[in-house]
């Protein structure tokens, strides 16, 4: 974790993965969501304010959620489908893009149950974030004294709240 600016971002967290994953649970990527909220959310309960810092967070957690309802299916109210084709079309001098295969009435609805994704995460960021503030606390003591900290110092201030385990069914 660090402090020191990168681009447009005034700080930076980067995390190691503990194992290689191929595929990520629905839980796993609600983690994810709510993991690249923390930031904002921390500004609004610290500061009581917000900057333009957390933009290319936004981006990411609202790609993250579109991709989990068009793509796998982990939307109840629009089920087990994937919506809009992927056109890749680079030796064209083209980019990636996506032709969109579904109504208006489709596309609200995807929009609808990206925001309760975005929404979900939000909460639960905000939670653990209260939950957590004299943590919080300590790390951005340690931010301002250090502007970097390790993942054993994190861990340290903050332990993990379980022992690590994969979030990919495991076939016995």
């Amino acid at each position: 974790v660090t402090i020191i600016g990168r681009g447009q971002a005034g700080g930076v967290t980067w995390f190691r993965p503990d194992e290689e994953r191929m595929l990520q649970s629905r839980k796993k990527m609600m983690a994810t969501l709510a993991y690249a909220l923390g930031g904002r959310v921390a500004e609004e309960e610290v500061f009581d304010d917000i900057t333009s810092g957390a933009s290319s967070d936004l981006e990411q957690v609202t790609k993250m959620a579109r991709t989990m309802v068009t793509r796998f299916g982990m939307s109840d109210e629009l089920g087990l489908m994937t919506y809009g084709q992927k056109e890749e079309l680079v030796f064209l001098g083209r980019e990636i893009s996506e032709q969109r295969d579904y109504s208006d009435a489709i596309a609200e609805k995807i929009d609808v149950e990206v925001r309760k994704l975005v929404d979900t995460a939000y909460k639960t960021a905000k939670k653990i974030l209260k939950k957590y503030r004299k943590e919080l606390n300590q790390v951005a003591e340690s931010l301002i004294e250090n502007e970097n900290i390790s993942r054993e110092e994190f861990e340290a201030i903050f332990p993990p709240p379980f022992e690590k385990k994969s979030g990919t069914p495991q076939i016995q």
